[in-house]
């Protein structure tokens, strides 16, 4: 499959890049993708919840009814779970939601979720560029020149390049990305995967 480059200012530059088959070409597998969506998602939690239980709330341990005979369950002291301020049964305690994901799974995730991209040709390819200084209107403008600044866009550079993300972070749907940080729920939740060429090349290394 033959991608045409594209310069900034959005003009076919009459160069073709094949997109390898071994990425861009393969059978998706959901599963992978599922696995490392799931891990990348669990991973974003703060796992910082907590309710209190009976033994943490703060009431008179005095029994306020008795045991038998009041048409009603059993109960206790005040923070008896069945009355209103009283502790929550198994309620949430604070844990790591991490669990290991094997690479080659990560790997073929990845792989997967750009060959999706690949054959709804949502894959763009433009020239290597930087900006002189952090302009959001300059972004949107060669977002503009590549029809795409009424699509969710993920642009992947080959490093960090902060005056590209600082004019990016104030456009809306836009997100920049470097290839290290690639990862397989940025390039699904995106509806066009904008590369450069040097992050192409990048990608190939680190997939393959």
């Amino acid at each position: 499959m033959e991608v045409n480059v594209y310069n900034i200012k959005g003009e076919d530059t009459g160069r073709k890049i094949a997109l390898k088959e071994s990425i861009f070409g393969i059978e998706p597998n959901d599963h992978a993708i599922y696995l490392d969506v799931k891990q990348f998602m669990a991973n974003q939690r703060q796992g910082t919840h907590k309710s209190k239980e009976r033994s943490e709330i703060s009431g008179s341990t005095r029994k306020i009814g008795r045991q038998k005979g009041g048409g009603g369950a059993r109960r206790g002291d005040m923070n008896s779970p069945i009355l209103v301020g009283g502790g929550r049964v198994f309620g949430p305690r604070p844990r790591d939601y991490f669990f290991k994901l094997n690479k080659k799974i990560k790997t073929l995730a990845r792989k997967s979720a750009l060959a999706y991209k690949a054959q709804n040709n949502a894959i763009a390819i433009v020239e290597d560029f930087s900006l002189d200084a952090p302009r959001t209107k300059d972004f949107i403008a060669i977002t503009k020149n590549l029809k795409v600044s009424d699509k969710k866009l993920l642009m992947i550079l080959l490093e960090s390049n902060k005056n590209v993300y600082l004019s990016a972070r104030n456009v809306t749907g836009a997100e920049v990305q470097t290839v290290s940080g690639l990862n397989t729920y940025k390039v699904l939740n995106a509806d066009i995967v904008v590369l450069t060429e040097s992050a192409l090349s990048s990608v190939y290394n680190v997939l393959i």
